[in-house]
């Protein structure tokens, strides 16, 4: 009965955003559990995903919503998938190669230059980057794998329709990243960033929230990235 629930009342905060201008961050005062379960999400979620360069319909729905207060940015996914793929790995593992995943970039200066790439599989396995553009269409990039987000937490939690995903990301550690002009958001502050799933099967399919226009270099497109915009 609880599930039947949280699905209602999902598919009722769902609002499709593709052609919306800027991707909302709403704030929150409740508390924010992360345990993968959504009961506790108060906003919209957004979606569905579509086809990452295209804007197609993808076979399996996906929906992120996302929220803030003082001290954190709190991610929430919801995918549909009736063949999950994948298996709990270490941290760090490149289960991108590999694994039904989510993904989140962020470049909160919008340059272009420095952007955060994180990852969570079905089974709770996440790796976190830190990307550097070296080419002047950011065709190439330098990647810090011992790039470390500290407090970051991620829960995934399978359920009969597919899989949910938790995301709490501190500020305090994003503030640690070189030559990246990080502040602390407040109301109204915008960051350049997209949401993004890997769906393995018969067919592998690249979601975004936003897609793009241009079909080079896969996800990493940060002069496409959308804007998200903090809100009260």
């Amino acid at each position: 009965m609880r599930l039947k629930k949280l699905i209602s009342f999902l598919i009722i905060m769902f609002s499709i955003v593709i052609n919306s201008q800027n991707i909302p961050v709403y704030k929150t005062n409740n508390p924010i559990r992360i345990d993968g379960n959504l009961s506790d999400w108060d906003k919209p979620f957004l979606g569905p995903f579509v086809i990452h360069n295209s804007g197609e319909k993808a076979l399996q729905n996906t929906y992120v919503s996302f929220l803030w207060n003082d001290e954190n940015l709190y991610i929430a996914y919801n995918c549909t998938d009736s063949n999950i793929v994948g298996k709990p790995q270490t941290k760090d593992a490149q289960i991108f190669y590999t694994d039904d995943l989510v993904e989140i970039f962020i470049d909160p200066d919008g340059d272009g230059q420095n952007y955060v790439e994180i990852g969570v599989n079905a089974f709770s396995t996440n790796y976190d980057l830190l990307l550097r553009c070296i080419s002047p269409e950011c065709g190439g990039w330098k990647t810090e794998t011992g790039f470390n987000i500290k407090g970051m937490e991620t829960v995934s939690n399978i359920n009969l329709d597919g899989y949910t995903v938790e995301i709490k990301i501190p500020f305090a550690s994003l503030e640690k990243i070189r030559n990246a002009n990080f502040t602390k958001p407040k109301i109204g502050t915008k960051w350049k960033a997209n949401a993004f799933r890997i769906d393995y099967g018969k067919t592998i399919e690249y979601q975004a929230l936003q897609p793009y226009k241009s079909l080079k270099f896969g996800f990493h497109q940060p002069e496409e990235f959308a804007v998200f915009e903090f809100l009260e």
